[in-house]
């Protein structure tokens, strides 16, 4: 067999897939995007579970859940729903870093084997330090079956600028019109 792409130099040419190059200046307030979806496996949750050392019965125990617990079922971990609703919108961009997030809530329950999906909302963007703006995305997982949503949260992000000078002029001057 040969190599198909045997010049290292050459591979590295090539646009890494699955990564976002946006800046600041590219991103328009009321984007929305959505994932696919994921099924959340037994497996997953109890490999979750054993890491965190969670083994409370609501996630952990089944007959527990099933004939004592609030919704006759097992849970999939809060904290486990959060991370593949975000994971699912990682967009692998190069200029944006976290800046952490916030109103963080757990809406509905997710059981064991649900199908979730997320959509990410560009609420709000603003100059911020020299080289890089702040923006607010929130994140909003639905539970694919009955569309009900999960769980919400807001992710502060931080991105670079193509122009800082023009960034933060064009900052300025939204301010300036949503003041008057």
């Amino acid at each position: 067999m040969s190599n198909p792409n045997p010049d290292k130099a050459k591979r590295y040419e090539v646009p890494v897939w699955n990564q976002d190059v946006k800046k600041y200046e590219d991103y328009q307030v009321g984007e929305v995007d959505r994932s696919i979806r994921r099924t959340i496996s037994e497996g997953e949750v109890m490999l979750f579970n054993s890491l965190l050392l969670d083994m409370h019965p609501y996630v952990a125990d089944e007959i527990f859940a099933r004939e004592e617990g609030l919704f006759g079922k097992r849970l999939v971990p809060g904290a486990l729903v959060f991370s593949f609703g975000m994971g699912l919108m990682a967009h692998n961009n190069v200029h944006t870093f976290s800046y952490g997030y916030d109103r963080l809530r757990f809406i509905k329950p997710v059981f064991v084997n649900d199908t979730i999906y997320t959509m990410r909302t560009l609420l709000s963007k603003e100059p911020k330090y020299d080289d890089m703006g702040l923006f607010k995305v929130s994140y909003e997982v639905f539970r694919a079956d009955d569309e009900q949503i999960v769980l919400y949260c807001e992710h502060l992000q931080t991105v670079k600028y193509h122009d800082p000078v023009e960034a933060k002029k064009g900052g300025l001057e939204e301010r300036k019109d949503s003041s008057s």
